[in-house]
């Protein structure tokens, strides 16, 4: 059975994604720094998540970690 992550919160954090750059969004909910990585995954079966975009934009990323468009908040938390 595969493990469910941590809801860290019940909404989006806006944050502002710049071209070319590398981010590594938090897939387990523990990271302190949410919605970005900061390893609280090791040891267990989760992994950061790498994105990037090719223009500077503001995104809601998820925090709820339900959503099916990660990074991307698509509004799940508000059925949770």
């Amino acid at each position: 059975m595969k493990e469910k992550a941590k809801i860290a919160a019940l909404h989006p954090i806006s944050c502002k994604i710049e071209a070319n750059k590398d981010y590594y969004y938090c897939t387990c909910g523990y990271s302190k720094t949410q919605p970005f990585c900061d390893g609280s995954h090791k040891g267990t079966s989760f992994k950061s998540l790498h994105f990037s975009q090719n223009i500077t934009t503001h995104e809601a990323l998820c925090t709820c970690k339900r959503t099916s468009r990660a990074p991307y908040c698509d509004g799940r938390h508000s059925k949770l």
